[in-house]
């Protein structure tokens, strides 16, 4: 173990199986350029290489839209021929064939996020700003959206329920799922049995930046959309990035995040787990713990040493901790606000004593999500809390919130004026028009002043 707190950028932990790498160890105050650079420079950014191919391949979908696509299924995923398009038949026959306590785990993720976002659903709001005039705000939900999610050698079924799920609840016309294929050229059973859960309307077997060119713009067989949502890889979300002028997203997305605010009651043990299930995501995933305990710090870092030893993805878990994992040392709780504020974490795990808890929480303003308690779990939220798990990174939550029912709605403002009401607003708008030099203006309003 680093025996010196404070010492800054990549900081050795242990040695032989269980030893790694910190990014940075050390205050939160004063950083240097360096470790400022490391902590905080995670907004989703992609090299120019792909930023050009992904450019090219949304402009061949744009041009050859199915053909494309089966190219891009040949060369990729290592399936010729492709069928683009699902059989609901086929999503049948996977419901049926998945394990049945898997099926049942599903039920329940579904039930709970449809509770969830049935709860927080946007609803019509109308304001009396005067006498007869009326100013109303209603929802419509989109008329089609596309989800995107993951696949190929791996099965995120989690991802298609979070995406499908709150779309349904909206009241969304149609749902599409666009998940790359297994070299047999179909979804993963447990991806389809999902989306059967999830009352999507159609599956298509295709991935990476030729599905979003296809939702976005539309081929023969894909339906263009009103939003793409979901996570997807570097290609994935620079391809999202660059139709956002055709179509909504959801958000900037990147690896995932976690930060940890704790103080001495933390269980270090439980510390080390959460840190560790975030890095196992990704080799870029950014972990950091920031505490006002010296001695939570030793007892963390002698955690991650032995669950490190024996984590099945340890070679990940290592490479995300020498990359972005850090422990952030504070002077109190409230300056572990601060710097959690300013880092805007995707995941926000809150380990303080429970009679603090309310107030560091009414306290933070940026994150994702946030978890307390000592059962508070990431993995929770990630799969069957009901809260949803697509989620801003890199900073961006300081802008951006987590997926929910506002994501499928575009709202339509009405006004209703009386004919009182016009009379009494003609004089002042005319003034106010004529002051921007808009006659027309001026005399639309002032013709009611004489009705």
């Amino acid at each position: 173990m680093s025996a010196n707190p404070n010492s800054g950028e990549h900081v050795r932990v242990g040695a032989g199986a269980s030893s790694f790498t910190l990014a940075y160890r050390g205050p939160a105050a004063p950083l240097t350029d360096t470790a400022r650079a490391v902590l905080f420079a995670r907004a989703t950014m992609t090299d120019a290489t792909v930023r050009s191919r992904v450019a090219a391949q949304l402009a061949e979908v744009r041009r050859d839209g199915d053909a494309a696509l089966r190219r891009f299924a040949a060369e990729f995923d290592g399936v010729e021929a492709l069928e683009i398009e699902v059989p609901r038949a086929v999503w049948a026959e996977a419901l049926e064939r998945i394990d049945p306590v898997l099926r049942g785990v599903l039920d329940r993720a579904v039930r709970n996020l449809e509770e969830v976002h049935a709860a927080f659903r946007p609803t019509v709001r109308e304001v009396t700003t005067a006498d007869g005039v009326v100013i109303g705000r209603r929802p419509d939900p989109l008329v089609r959206v596309g989800v995107y999610a993951p696949g190929g050698r791996a099965a995120y079924p989690s991802s298609v329920l979070m995406g499908a799920v709150p779309a349904r609840v909206a009241g969304v016309g149609e749902v599409i799922l666009c998940t790359p294929p297994m070299r047999d050229g179909r979804p993963q059973d447990a991806v389809l049995a999902a989306a059967a859960l999830a009352r999507v309307d159609r599956i298509f077997v295709i991935g990476g930046a030729g599905a979003v060119g296809a939702m976005a713009y539309g081929t023969a067989t894909v339906p263009a959309v009103d939003r793409i949502v979901g996570p997807g890889n570097a290609y994935v979300a620079e391809a999202k990035a660059q139709v956002a002028g055709t179509v909504a997203i959801d958000s900037p997305a990147g690896p995932s995040e976690l930060l940890v605010i704790a103080d001495d009651s933390a269980s270090p043990e439980q510390v080390a787990r959460e840190l560790i299930a975030q890095a196992e995501h990704d080799p870029v995933a950014a972990v950091v713990l920031v505490t006002d305990s010296l001695r939570l710090e030793e007892r963390v870092l002698a955690a991650l040493e032995e669950q490190i030893a024996v984590a099945p993805r340890a070679e990940i878990v290592r490479a995300a901790l020498a990359a972005r994992g850090a422990m952030v040392r504070v002077g109190s709780l409230d300056e572990a606000v601060r710097f959690s504020n300013d880092w805007a974490p995707e995941h926000l795990l809150l380990a303080v004593r429970p009679e603090r808890e309310d107030a560091v929480l009414a306290a933070l303003q940026n994150a994702g999500t946030i978890f307390l308690g000592a059962a508070g779990s990431v993995a929770f939220g990630d799969y069957l809390t009901g809260a949803n798990h697509v989620l801003p990174t890199g900073g961006a939550a300081r802008a951006f919130s987590g997926l929910s029912t506002d994501d499928f709605v575009r709202w339509t403002t009405y006004q209703r004026i009386s004919r009182a009401a016009a009379a009494s607003l003609a004089e002042d708008v005319g003034r106010f028009a004529d002051a921007e030099g808009l006659p027309g203006h001026a005399a639309a309003a002032r013709a009611w002043g004489r009705v």
